[in-house]
């Protein structure tokens, strides 16, 4: 979500007095759970090196936008993103870097005002460049750090903390699949994976921090030790699964062809999997995504689907679809349309079809009207809606859960069980982090609601 920028004095009377103050600076973030997790690490390296890292809604020395090129729509915002920062604030120094930086350099160079533009392999260097930029002033044109990310490493990157409840650590970069519809391979890179040494020591860190829950994500979690020998996904799921404190472990989005027999048989048995799974689904047709260039069918997908239902059993899944994809015909959309149902999913996130320069549908016949595709979007996000409602009411016949905590909003406690499913409990008490049971009453407006249960459950 693109953050609102508003401008103002910061401590302009403190300036007056002539107190030294630390430069400040604001990073916006767009896109994915990866760019949420590299703002972060962009964050606490402001802080190490004396910066005051400030919200985006304060007027700022440094601006740093991360930004997300997954559709026309994502490139469209993050250049009007761009433009509002340095419009509402011109003297500030606009440093540029995420996925439309690296993808499409010469478009984000064109903007006036911008001092330095960094690829996706060398985000932290926005560090560097603030300070030689606040020392020099101003860069016109700006200054280009963006290469070829054939032979990039895994840049490394370690958070301490995060603002959230659940922390997200990334542990891979970079996709190889080459779907016909994606451009993020340009984007990211090939596939690169943080040691496992390093994720057990950043979850550690962590939990030694406060934190109760973990989502290990990246550009393609799936792919997590390709580029390592004798590693696998499993292996590092594993080794984070024994840290002393983690209460839960969540994966980012699986890709179907993953989730084999052994997989799952070794799933089953760690002792913190949060029992809810995000597939990369995509379409309920074979052909569909056989022209998407995925690597699996629709029965294929669904099998893998009941396998992780096999294994862990009252496991939540949500997926995500794209609609109007070039070629897809009605008869296609109606096998989405059941391979949902069937699947009775807890959430879909549906997206319609975007044509990306350089991508092999882009060149394909039959794309969709536009009308179309939000017609089919509609009714996919529907059906989606009467799956949840209908999961929700399912979730009754279990009544007894255990929350994690992480808002408080008009009179009710908001969190998610370890399913992930939205739990609301009448309450006037910040319980931010906090692990609570509860008993399950009711569904109301697409999540639970819930009573106090008077047992007990640990907090820090």
């Amino acid at each position: 979500m693109t953050p609102a920028i508003k401008c103002g004095k910061i401590e302009a009377s403190k300036r007056r007095e002539g107190i030294r103050l630390s430069k400040t600076v604001a990073i916006l973030t767009q896109g994915c759970k990866v760019n949420q997790y590299e703002s972060e690490a962009i964050a606490e390296a402001f802080g190490a090196a004396g910066f005051a890292v400030i919200s985006p809604t304060l007027s700022a020395d440094v601006y740093v936008i991360n930004t997300c090129t997954v559709t026309a729509e994502s490139d469209r915002k993050a250049g009007q993103l761009i433009r509002r920062v340095q419009n509402q604030n011109p003297d500030a120094i606009v440093l540029v870097t995420g996925c439309f930086a690296q993808a499409d350099t010469a478009a984000v160079a064109s903007i006036p005002g911008v001092d330095y533009i960094c690829g996706n392999d060398r985000k932290l260097s926005v560090v560097e460049a603030a300070k030689t930029l606040l020392a020099a002033g101003k860069n016109d044109p700006p200054t280009l750090a963006v290469g070829k990310l054939e032979e990039a490493a895994f840049e490394p990157m370690r958070i301490t903390r995060f603002d959230r409840t659940r922390a997200y650590v990334k542990i891979e970069d970079g996709c190889e699949n080459r779907c016909a519809y994606c451009a993020i391979p340009g984007a990211r890179g090939r596939v690169r994976s943080k040691p496992l040494a390093d994720v057990v020591a950043e979850v550690e860190g962590l939990v030694a921090g406060g934190c109760r829950e973990v989502v290990l994500t990246g550009i393609e979690t799936a792919s997590w030790g390709r580029d390592l020998e004798g590693a696998s996904l499993m292996d590092l799921l594993e080794a984070v699964d024994v840290i002393p404190g983690l209460e839960r472990m969540r994966l980012g989005s699986l890709y179907p062809t993953l989730i084999t027999e052994n997989f799952t048989h070794r799933l089953g048995a760690l002792s913190h999997l949060a029992p809810h799974f995000h597939l990369s689904v995509q379409s309920g047709s074979s052909a569909v995504l056989a022209a998407m260039r995925r690597r699996y069918t629709a029965e294929e997908a669904m099998a893998a689907l009941q396998r992780l239902r096999k294994a862990v059993p009252l496991a939540e899944f949500t997926a995500d679809f794209i609609v109007g994809f070039p070629g897809e015909s009605d008869a296609h959309f109606a096998e989405t349309l059941r391979f949902v149902e069937e699947a009775e999913f807890l959430q879909i996130h549906v997206f319609s079809y975007s044509r990306r320069k350089g991508t092999v549908a882009a060149t394909l016949p039959g794309q969709i009207p536009t009308a179309v595709k939000k017609a089919r979007s509609a009714e996919l996000i529907a059906k989606g809606l009467a799956c949840r409602d209908r999961r929700l009411q399912k979730a009754l016949e279990h009544p007894h859960r255990t929350v994690l905590f992480e808002t408080l909003e008009e009179g009710f406690a908001l969190g998610h069980t370890d399913h992930f499913l939205e739990v609301a409990v009448p309450s006037h008490r910040p319980l931010h982090g906090e692990l609570h049971p509860v008993v399950l009453r009711a569904v109301e407006n697409g999540r639970l609601i819930a009573e106090w249960e008077d047992r007990p459950c640990k907090n820090k």
